[in-house]
């Protein structure tokens, strides 16, 4: 007997690792993308949405794509070209415009795929949380109605990439993380500093990927050409981290997580150098109630052989 295929919500701000992320989503059979929300933060949600499109087209799926917030809750958008080009794709002369997205709001969207799927829906957030704290304001209800949500974000145990303790998702909408940290929500942290370990690509395993020749290998590999500039001109040697994919293998897979904790974790919203970190109390010195799985390691093999195997 065929088990049924597991209802999925990706939440995306489309920049080259999204990119990679939502590919492995629309190419597994074992889950069904039932919506792609956009939400800005790598860059400008029109962007977002167009490379949503293009991504969900090329995948040869027909999943709906949601514009949703185009700021922040309460900030200005800080984007991220230098890592994602200005278009949010790798600047390489993709035809990223005129498609048309859902008319359904993002937050619409979130709700109705809850109601729609209660207690089956996962959600993959791989962006700034301004979309899902919203759908958590506007309906409390969604926190208890959603399976799982596995988030690319914030840090475990190690340091940040925007700022010395906070990563960039986190960092760009730290209130809204923060509303969606205290929702009830079943979260699972898949951090910087996970994805730094496990899933940095090395030139030679880029190169590999590149070879397999298909259509879908091209456009993976080939997007991340500025992030591929960025570390040759500051020396780095070990490659480049793709973090969203690791995210959403853990979703699609979570036996791939080798080490991970159930702790209490907060977000730093006021803080002049702290803003945007996540606190992980990992010696219950707060007496706080865990509210997140925290992933710490995951299996990199295997991680890689799931990349593999969908660009093929």
């Amino acid at each position: 007997m065929v088990s049924p295929r597991i209802p999925l919500v990706v939440d995306t701000d489309v920049g080259t690792d999204d990119a990679v992320a939502l590919v492995l989503a629309l190419r597994d059979p074992r889950v069904e993308v039932v919506a792609v929300t956009a939400v800005a933060g790598n860059t400008s949600l029109h962007n977002v949405v167009q490379n949503a499109l293009y991504t969900v087209e090329i995948s040869g799926a027909g999943v709906p794509v949601h514009p949703g917030a185009a700021r922040p809750l309460l900030r200005e958008l800080a984007t991220a070209a230098e890592i994602h080009g200005g278009d949010g794709l790798g600047d390489i002369g993709l035809p990223l415009r005129d498609r048309i997205p859902s008319p359904e709001p993002a937050v619409e969207a979130l709700l109705r795929a809850a109601r729609e799927h209660r207690g089956e829906l996962v959600v993959v957030t791989l962006a700034p949380l301004t979309n899902v704290a919203l759908a958590c304001l506007t309906d409390p209800d969604f926190a208890r109605s959603v399976r799982r949500c596995v988030m690319m974000g914030g840090t475990g145990r190690g340091p940040g990439n925007v700022t010395p303790v906070a990563e960039f998702n986190i960092w760009v909408d730290p209130e809204a993380a923060a509303i969606v940290f205290r929702s009830g929500l079943h979260i699972t942290m898949v951090g910087w500093d996970v994805c730094q370990a496990d899933a940095t690509f090395s030139e030679e395993e880029l190169e590999s990927l590149r070879e397999l020749g298909t259509p879908l290998a091209q456009f993976c590999v080939g997007i991340q050409q500025v992030s591929r500039r960025r570390a040759i001109t500051e020396g780095r040697t070990e490659g480049i981290c793709i973090p969203d994919p690791l995210a959403m293998a853990v979703a699609l897979d979570p036996t791939l997580v080798t080490e991970s904790r159930r702790l209490a974790v907060a977000v730093e919203t006021r803080g002049a150098v702290t803003s945007g970190q996540t606190v992980v109390d990992h010696l219950r010195v707060t007496g706080l109630a865990p509210n997140c799985e925290v992933v710490l390691r995951a299996d990199r093999g295997r991680f890689m052989d799931l990349v593999r195997g969908a660009l093929l």
